[in-house]
């Protein structure tokens, strides 16, 4: 058996694990950068946990909190400047996967003179600065990955920036964080993270470990459907949750992501659609092509997860989802002409044409 496993990462998982495992943030540095977005990490209680943590240790910060949903390339460079400025020793993130991608970023630009046009080149040093981060939704799983993925408005989608020296040097589990996060956010990031382990099975790089993990994964989000419908979910939901999440970001590490999220690039930038639910309305679309393609990695995928039929997908998803968005042809080809260039298409052990994206795309949007 031929198999390669990266997972430099030290995971930390448990409640109030941030402030109890305050040594680990002494040993990155004597300053920090803290990046966030606006609201969400003073709101859910991890940013003063994070504080209460440096000061207990010595540490001290300096608060960017500038990043935006979908954090764009000048948002890096800007971040990136303070951490230099600054002086900054290593990168806390704290949020969902805007926090955190614009975080890897930042840790980069701060030690490496990159001009934009060479951002994505894959063409880096060996500097970074250490990364600590900490997940406050359960959906992206950053916070094990390689990848920062930021907005390009010149190429009117998004770009990744992907390189081993990415992986953040530990990251924190606490699912009490996602605990104020409103149903629909907490419903698109449990699709995102369903994503990324469904994609990991049907990717080209797909290993027994990893199909082991996105089982584990996808069954511990398909636990919670009911309750997710309902908006009921309970702290032991919420933490199998940021755990599958977590299980989907390890996977996606070493599989990447394919035709679902380069298809659903174009929804978020051109119509503002949230990446999980881009994610989520394209997925039962995508799979009953597989099915057709590839039956007997259909029924792989469907025999993994106790389902009899790619309509499975359907039920799961389309009660969470609710109304899809309605969306013109002429857009769905722009989309479409945008997404087979993609890598990740490329990546997909079943492989789409154009015009199958676009029939995708209009099978799955009104």
């Amino acid at each position: 058996m031929n198999l390669q496993f990266l997972m430099p990462t030290r995971v930390v998982s448990g409640p109030d694990c941030v402030r109890k495992n305050a040594p680990v943030f002494s040993a990155l540095g004597k300053r920090a950068l803290i990046v966030t977005g606006a609201r969400s990490a003073k709101e859910n209680g991890s940013l003063a946990d994070l504080e209460a943590a440096f000061s207990s240790v010595g540490v001290e910060w300096r608060l960017y909190d500038r990043v935006m949903s979908n954090p764009t390339i000048a948002c890096a460079y800007e971040g990136a400047a303070l951490a230099k400025s600054y002086g900054a020793d290593f990168v806390a993130a704290i949020g969902g996967g805007s926090p955190m991608d614009a975080g890897k970023a930042i840790a980069l630009l701060a030690c490496q003179d990159i001009s934009e046009e060479n951002l994505f080149s894959g063409n880096y040093g060996k500097q970074v600065l250490p990364m600590a981060f900490i997940p406050t939704t359960a959906g992206t799983g950053s916070e094990v990955t390689q990848y920062s993925i930021l907005t390009s408005d010149k190429a009117k989608t998004k770009l990744s920036i992907a390189a081993p020296l990415l992986f953040p040097t530990v990251s924190f589990l606490d699912a009490r964080y996602t605990r104020s996060l409103s149903r629909v956010t907490t419903i698109n990031t449990a699709v995102d993270a369903f994503s990324h382990l469904f994609e990991g099975m049907l990717s080209v790089r797909a290993n027994p470990l990893t199909d082991l993990m996105a089982r584990e994964g996808m069954l511990r989000i398909l636990a919670c459907g009911d309750r997710l419908l309902a908006d009921s979910l309970t702290a032991e939901d919420r933490e199998s949750l940021l755990y599958a999440s977590t299980l989907g970001g390890m996977v996606i590490a070493q599989t990447g992501t394919t035709a679902v999220h380069a298809m659903g690039y174009s929804l978020t930038y051109f119509r503002h659609i949230d990446h999980g639910r881009a994610n989520g309305l394209l997925l039962p679309a995508f799979f009953r092509f597989v099915e057709q393609k590839d039956p007997e990695l259909a029924a792989s995928v469907l025999s993994s997860l106790g389902w009899d039929c790619s309509g499975r997908a359907d039920k799961f998803l389309v009660p969470l989802l609710g109304q899809r968005e309605s969306i013109p042809d002429k857009e769905l080809r722009q989309y479409a002409s945008i997404a087979v260039k993609a890598g990740n298409i490329k990546n997909c052990r079943v492989i789409l044409t154009e015009e199958e994206i676009y029939q995708m795309y209009r099978s799955s949007l009104k």
